[in-house]
């Protein structure tokens, strides 16, 4: 089983019509800086060293363990449902080789949601772990608002799916998480992707976003006009990065944040916490805290 986690723990290694809000709305401000405080430690995929990641499973550990914030992936199916999934294949996390043989290369985007549905996304972990599913987003956002959760939202490889920006708001809009108090303290929505994350913002720009990457510090200041975060790789940054981040502000008129991705030990997480990022993202929490506790 410890082999089969630690090979788990390398994979993670890779954090109707849209109602627009009012301008009231847009006067709304994110959520608060963390910026001079400890950074926020964000369970990646949920605990995903201890549970199979983006389940239920992974969620519930990490709420068990006492941490608020947790990172998802979303992805789209053949018939339009949204679901938490990182990978555009079900290979990795599914047995669905087993269940669908004959459809290689078994894309999430090849597949409807009730056929996804009967796919066992839990025992590729651990035996434990069986007969865990492939959330939809309404399922999980349920799950994350039953835990007391706040989400770091990741579209995952938009460009396969048009329009998965203006689809993915309205679900959340419908299970309550644009309200202002979400929006202000609880939601933040990232991706590789600038197009992505410039649609997000030009259709809520009162939703706090973060742009996956690091851009050179010349070109930051135009990711600062549509992401309120810019969230790099923790091997990629430096203090002076860090600093030149927090030195712009964002398209809330607030300093521009940092949530470093991942961190899975603790020299690591003292290391990026050093650095002054405002987040961690990590499939570790508990290591992460442990560090951070002791810096």
């Amino acid at each position: 089983m410890y082999a089969r986690a630690a090979a788990t723990t390398a994979a993670l290694l890779g954090a109707g019509a849209l109602v627009l809000p009012t301008a009231t709305a847009t006067a709304q401000t994110p959520a608060p800086s963390t910026q001079h405080d400890r950074p926020l430690v964000v369970a990646h995929r949920g605990a995903s060293a201890y549970a199979p990641e983006n389940t239920f499973a992974a969620i519930d550990k990490a709420r068990d363990m006492g941490f608020r914030w947790v990172e998802n992936d979303v992805q789209r199916t053949k018939d339009g449902e949204l679901v938490i999934v990182h990978d555009d294949t079900l290979k990795r996390t599914t047995n669905v080789e087993e269940v669908y043989p004959d459809r290689a290369p078994w894309k999430v985007a090849d597949f409807t949601a009730a056929e996804i549905a009967k796919l066992d996304a839990g025992s590729w972990f651990s035996p434990k772990y069986a007969g865990q599913r492939v959330p939809t987003l309404k399922q999980y956002m349920r799950r994350v608002s039953h835990n007391h959760q706040k989400l770091v939202f990741e579209f995952k490889k938009p460009e396969l799916y048009p329009g998965i920006e203006k689809q993915g708001l309205r679900i959340l809009r419908n299970e309550g998480w644009l309200d202002k108090h979400h929006v202000q303290s609880k939601l933040v929505i990232q991706s590789f992707s600038a197009d992505s994350v410039k649609t997000v913002h030009k259709l809520r720009p009162d939703v706090k976003t973060g742009f996956l990457g690091t851009p050179s510090v010349a070109d930051l200041p135009e990711y600062a006009r549509f992401a309120d975060q810019i969230n790099s790789t923790h091997t990629s940054i430096s203090a002076a990065y860090v600093s030149a981040i927090h030195a712009l502000k964002g398209p809330h008129g607030k300093p521009l944040e940092i949530f470093t991705w991942t961190v899975n030990d603790a020299p690591s997480a003292k290391r990026a916490a050093g650095f002054g990022v405002n987040g961690i993202i990590t499939n570790t929490p508990d290591v992460v805290r442990k560090a951070l506790r002791e810096d």
